[in-house]
């Protein structure tokens, strides 16, 4: 965090401080999200103009959940105190990463500070949803989405012996069993190659691993040079498909698009 001039934060805090508590009088909160993944998630349940801003992640489209095109819609901030404070949010919604001291000086401002880790399931997921909908003053958005994410997986599901798919993700790892992916892979007809062969959360998958002992189905989510290499279009037992990187890490409106992508995928090998 950039250190304030002495007059420049007793301004801010002189107009910080006077400003009412959001709902309070009625009103909706505004929001200013400096996590990637709630973003997405405001995006969807908060009112036109409520959401002051997102992250700088979802800008850049290497580590956004969100569509580029939803992404423009909004302004972005690095998630600076004095960035923040020049919107004058009534709520800033950040990660349990946040770092300390940027924590203490929006307290401090008169700031109110929201923090949620990452989910590690559908279900915890949509318990996320409905807690930044409440956030919004909004909950019925909350579970408008929650619908959508509900009728989305139900019609990804998929009937018959579970298909075993290894996800090779970037720097050649493999989620664990308590990743929010693994839920959504067992969710939509897929076991996990990994977890059979006692692989834990970011183990490396090597490529001699995969040649000698191939998955049915490889989902490719990196672009080491393993990942790339030919050898991969020699193994006929094999179905090679590519997977996007911004369906990994976020729940919300992010589980509708990857669950979708793992229905075509899993109906393209059935």
């Amino acid at each position: 965090m950039k250190r304030l001039a002495p007059a420049l934060f007793l301004f801010l805090a002189s107009c910080s401080g006077g400003r009412e508590l959001a709902g309070e009088g009625g009103e909706k909160p505004t929001i200013v999200s400096l996590n990637p993944c709630t973003d997405a998630i405001l995006a969807e349940v908060a009112d036109p103009g409520q959401l002051l801003a997102i992250s700088h992640y979802s800008k850049d489209p290497r580590a956004s959940s969100m569509e580029p095109e939803v992404a423009a819609r909004y302004a972005s901030t690095g998630g600076t105190v004095e960035e923040i404070l020049a919107l004058e949010p009534d709520i800033v919604v950040a990660s349990t990463f946040i770092a300390p001291a940027t924590r203490a000086a929006l307290h401090d401002l008169g700031v109110r500070v929201e923090t949620f880790g990452s989910v590690a399931s559908v279900q915890e997921s949509i318990e996320q949803v409905r807690q930044l909908a409440r956030l919004t003053g909004d909950p019925a958005s909350g579970e408008a989405l929650v619908a959508s994410i509900e009728r989305a997986l139900a019609d990804a599901g998929a009937d018959g012996r579970p298909v075993e798919a290894a996800l090779w993700q970037p720097s050649g790892i493999v989620p664990g069993e308590g990743a929010l992916i693994s839920d959504l892979l067992r969710r939509t007809g897929f076991a996990s190659y990994s977890s059979v062969r006692g692989m834990a959360q970011a183990d490396y998958l090597a490529l001699e691993q995969v040649v000698a002992d191939p998955p049915e189905v490889l989902l490719v989510a990196g672009s080491e040079a393993g990942q790339r290499h030919p050898v991969l279009s020699d193994l006929p037992q094999m179905r090679r498909e590519s997977f996007d990187t911004s369906l990994l890490y976020c729940g919300g409106p992010t589980i509708i698009r990857a669950a979708e992508r793992l229905a075509q995928i899993r109906q393209d090998v059935s």
